[in-house]
């Protein structure tokens, strides 16, 4: 039996949100889960266009290509937290005849945008970084390093702030976006490193700023890697967790008259999930009853706090009553 494609909307756990199903609406829920995170990406957006433009503009004063290379990694954290914002408002725009399941995949894809960003950032920054080395240029000034660590310490921050809130609401990209900040606090750190050593040591080790340049594409380029990976997963429709799907069946047999699961499917759609699931009852009851049966297994995991979209059940003759 087949249940009908409600309105509301409900969101998986990659972690569970800081918000309950009880008192509101699982479209309530999941309107507030996008308002948290483009809240998020909105702050990470302008904290990015300053820091951007403190690292480029202390870099060419201070002649640090490294300090450089992290400003441009910063402008494109710009972008992909406009992406994040982007994908985010779009993954809840209501289902159409055009877009049956709605547009939830926009939130992975904006994931693997950003991801890609990652790894052409890499190789541009260590194109540059094998330029500088070819051609050494004067160490940087000490300046650059106060600069840094302010840079630095806000990163952490931001990747902490943005890494939370992305487990709370179940979201991919915005937890994507976070590691972006956590890579460009690394290429900081390394950048910091590079420019001590060009400075303590003095002559001779001023391309020690653009070897750490280097370190910091390598860190850039295997978590952009890493996050490609898992973004492309879920664009696939890779199965959700098992802890999911051991939720979903102990809600579903929960039902009365269910006598177990015969089948279950369940896959990720942005900030929703979509349940496939047979479930077996007495062979011997009429239609009328185990549509009934089908439509309280529905509501049960609508209800629930796992953020589902929807569920489609089908009614199968158990083994119990054969």
């Amino acid at each position: 039996m087949v249940g009908t494609i409600p309105s509301l909307l409900h969101l998986p756990p990659m972690a569970h949100p800081d918000f309950s199903s009880s008192g509101s609406s699982t479209h309530e829920q999941l309107n507030e889960a996008v308002r948290e995170g483009t809240r998020a990406a909105a702050i990470g957006v302008v904290a990015s266009a300053v820091l951007a433009t403190t690292k480029i503009a202390a870099g060419l004063l201070g002649n640090s290509f490294a300090l450089i290379a992290d400003g441009v990694e910063s402008v494109l954290d710009i972008f992909s937290g406009l992406l994040v914002w982007g994908g985010l408002r779009m993954s809840v725009l209501p289902q159409t005849a055009r877009y049956p399941y709605g547009l939830g995949k926009a939130e992975p894809l904006a994931s693997l945008v950003i991801s890609t960003v990652l790894l052409l950032a890499a190789v541009g920054i260590a194109v540059g970084a094998v330029q500088e080395i070819v051609q050494p240029q004067a160490a940087p000034a000490g300046f650059t390093l106060i600069v840094l660590i302010g840079v630095l310490l806000t990163k952490e921050a931001m990747f902490r702030t943005l890494s939370a809130r992305g487990r709370a609401i179940g979201s991919q990209a915005l937890q994507v976006d976070a590691w972006h900040h956590r890579s460009d606090a690394l290429t900081s750190l390394a950048a910091f490193v590079g420019i001590s050593v060009a400075l303590i040591a003095g002559e001779g080790f001023e391309s020690a700023d653009d070897w750490a340049a280097l370190v910091a594409c390598a860190v850039i380029a295997y978590n952009g890697g890493r996050l490609f990976r898992v973004s492309l997963n879920e664009v696939l429709d890779v199965a959700a967790p098992t802890e999911v799907q051991e939720q979903i069946r102990a809600i579903a047999e929960s039902v009365p008259g269910v006598d177990g699961i015969e089948l279950l499917r369940v896959r990720r759609s942005g900030l929703a999930l979509w349940v496939d699931i047979h479930v077996e009852v007495d062979g011997e009851m009429s239609v009328r009853e185990g549509h009934e049966i089908a439509h309280l297994v529905k509501d049960q995991l609508l209800v629930s706090d796992l953020r589902i979209l929807d569920a489609l059940v089908h009614v199968e003759p158990s083994a119990v009553h054969a």
